[in-house]
């Protein structure tokens, strides 16, 4: 990791980018996908299934019966482990709930709000390198609670045409209702679309590569909502001599592990604890299996020493990061004051892995800086927010010359009459 030293204000731009790969012609591959899809539907899925994934498949829909076999092979402990996490986050999220708010703003006007499910939900799970079938929980579950009657989940099949057998038991614990061996950008587009095998959602959830990334984007086109822009995960830690310099360095690197485009950034009032960090990272490196990726995701990560919590705050929140661990003597500062960060992670003894798995908080958050508009995924995010309003005779006396006087200096005539036609029946 690259330390740096009091960075001035106006480099922070430069020294904060992320380290996104640059694919050519990314949009395009997947321009021409999409429409291949939209085309000839499963017989494209099934192309370039085999193109991408190496695969030839006769059936994309995983049966009930393969769904049985693949969760009668995950170990009892582990099932014990997915269905604490699974009570967990439905505690948490069924927490989230709102009653109706109502309202009457005047007389004889009542106007309310109400949360309806989204209705057709699709679920996008990467195989890849680590097959995240913590994710389907981080989906399914709060879609469970928000009342989606469609859940349908797409991932990439193996090179076996199968869909790791965590993946499936996840599934068929959080009520999915539909699963397909699909991956990549013909999984965003299917479920875009919709083709004979595969139903059309109406939002699309779950992370994914670039390629999937610029997928949900343009699904977005055709009239596909999706969960948020997302990229490569990412951390930021901020410590000074009260934080655990080994737990630090695990956390890191418990990030750096996800890919070789993941970034972590440390940031400390403390050049010694940079030192003692560096030298954990470079011995708890060493034993993890995932080490040579692990090691590209640390070559483009950062140590920052800033003179103290104000400038660190500052330029946390520049950066806006997707995970923000907290280790600090004076954490409430921090706490209070942190605007821009998907999801905080408070104290030595909260690591980030706690918010992936089974702490109860959602795992899906918005990365490369998004996190300044964006909220991670919710029960809100399952849902739409429907308004309802009832006037009365004397609720329309009341408010119409108002409307009357509005749409005329509009020039709106039509809505002006709508209100006119109704006060002088009353009259």
């Amino acid at each position: 990791m690259k330390t740096i030293i009091n960075p001035n204000k106006k480099d922070w731009s430069e020294l904060l980018k992320r380290p996104t790969q640059t694919v050519e012609n990314i949009e395009n591959t997947v321009t021409e996908i999409f429409n291949d899809v939209q085309r000839r539907g499963d017989k494209a899925i099934t192309k370039y299934t085999e193109l991408f994934d190496g695969v030839n498949l006769n059936e994309i829909q995983v049966s009930p019966a393969e769904i049985e076999k693949a969760s009668s092979l995950v170990p009892e402990e582990l099932k014990e482990a997915i269905q604490t996490a699974k009570a967990n986050i439905e505690t948490f999220h069924a927490a989230q709930k709102t009653e109706r708010v109502s309202v009457q703003t005047s007389k004889g006007i009542d106007c309310w709000q109400e949360k309806r499910p989204i209705q057709k939900i699709g679920l996008y799970i990467p195989g890849g390198t680590a097959p995240l079938f913590s994710t389907v929980l981080m989906l399914a579950v709060p879609a469970n609670i928000a009342g989606c009657k469609e859940i349908v989940l797409c991932s990439p099949p193996n090179k076996e045409g199968k869909i790791a057998n965590e993946i499936l038991y996840a599934a068929q614990l959080c009520g999915v209702t539909k699963v397909f061996k699909v991956g990549g950008i013909q999984a965003i587009a299917g479920l875009t679309f919709g083709t004979d095998a595969i139903p059309q959602v109406y939002k699309i959830f779950g992370p994914g590569n670039q390629y999937v990334t610029v997928a949900k984007q343009l699904a977005t086109k055709y009239g596909v909502a999706i969960d948020m822009p997302a990229g490569p995960s990412e951390l930021l830690v901020v410590a000074d001599d009260t934080a655990n310099a080994s737990y630090v360095a695990s956390d890191l690197l418990s990030q750096a592990e996800h890919g070789a485009d993941s970034q972590v950034i440390l940031v400390s009032t403390s050049k010694l604890l940079l030192d003692k960090v560096q030298s954990e990272i470079q011995k708890q490196i060493l034993n993890l299996p995932r080490m040579e990726m692990t090691q590209k995701a640390i070559d483009n990560s950062k140590l920052i020493y800033v003179e103290n919590d104000d400038i660190a705050l500052e330029l946390i929140n520049e950066y806006a990061p997707e995970h923000f661990i907290i280790c600090t003597k004076n954490e409430d500062f921090y706490v209070d004051n942190i605007a821009n960060a998907g999801s905080v992670f408070i104290g030595n003894y909260t690591p980030e892995s706690a918010g992936d798995y089974a702490s109860g908080t959602n795992h899906t958050l918005p990365t490369n800086g998004f996190s300044k508009a964006y909220s991670g995924v919710n029960l809100d995010s399952f849902t739409k927010s429907i308004t309802f309003q009832k006037i009365t005779k004397e609720g329309i006396l009341n408010i119409g010359n108002t409307i009357e006087l509005m749409a005329e200096a509009e020039g709106l005539q039509a809505h002006k009459n709508a209100v006119t036609l109704r006060l002088n029946d009353l009259k």
